[in-house]
């Protein structure tokens, strides 16, 4: 730059001495910012101590699938409802007496016990009317009374289930079947033929096994 008088001469003076002052104020605070970027560096690594990046892995581990819980309390239902079944295809014709009345009593179990249900020493706690109930329906509604009358603690309790004058042929199909049912029932202890007062020929009189004592807590 070629100065033309000694006006412009101070005016390029200047201009340079401006030009330091900006390079220098840029210096500085470039320094400040390194200084202040390695104090916090150091900070960290005093706080955090020697560190190492992690190491990237490409395959991401996923834990397998838990099995589907199983449904446990189902199964034992299941099992307990296979063991309680009673089969229409049971004969109960050789385990029943046959004397002046229709009755059943388990192995182990006395005569007196059936001559005390004719008698009726123990009172009647509970009754089931299968009237009008299809064979089906009637082998489930017994299964269902004897389970709960069991349950309870119900010593003895009637079963209704007809003379079967109603039936083609006045013949008592439920009858038999009711009777056959009842002999598969582990529940039952032993069962008669109703007094006439009782329902007679229609109904039956059945002794249950008294129900397992609660725990004492």
């Amino acid at each position: 730059m070629k100065a033309n008088s000694l006006k412009d001469l101070h005016q390029i003076q200047r201009k340079l001495v401006e030009q330091q002052q900006v390079a220098a104020a840029q210096e500085a605070a470039r320094s400040e910012a390194e200084r202040h970027s390695h104090a916090e560096r150091s900070l960290f690594v005093r706080a955090a101590g020697a560190v190492q990046p992690m190491r990237a892995h490409r395959r991401v581990h996923l834990a397998p699938d838990q099995p589907a819980p199983l449904a446990l309390q189902q199964q034992l239902d299941d099992q307990r409802v296979l063991l309680e079944a009673i089969s229409d295809e049971f004969d109960a014709g050789t385990l029943l007496d046959v004397d002046d009345a229709l009755s059943f009593r388990r192995p182990g179990i006395g005569l007196d016990v059936t001559r005390r249900l004719r008698r009726g020493d123990w009172s009647i706690q509970g009754e089931i009317d299968l009237h009008g109930l299809r064979r089906e329906e009637a082998r489930e509604a017994l299964a269902t009374f004897v389970r709960e009358a069991h349950r309870r603690g119900w010593r003895c309790v009637r079963v209704v289930h007809g003379k079967g004058l109603g039936s083609p042929g006045k013949t008592p199909v439920l009858k038999g079947r009711v009777q056959s049912w009842l002999v598969q029932k582990s529940e039952v202890l032993a069962f008669v033929q109703a007094r006439g007062d009782e329902g007679g020929a229609g109904a039956l009189v059945v002794l249950l096994k008294p129900a397992p004592a609660m725990p004492v807590r």
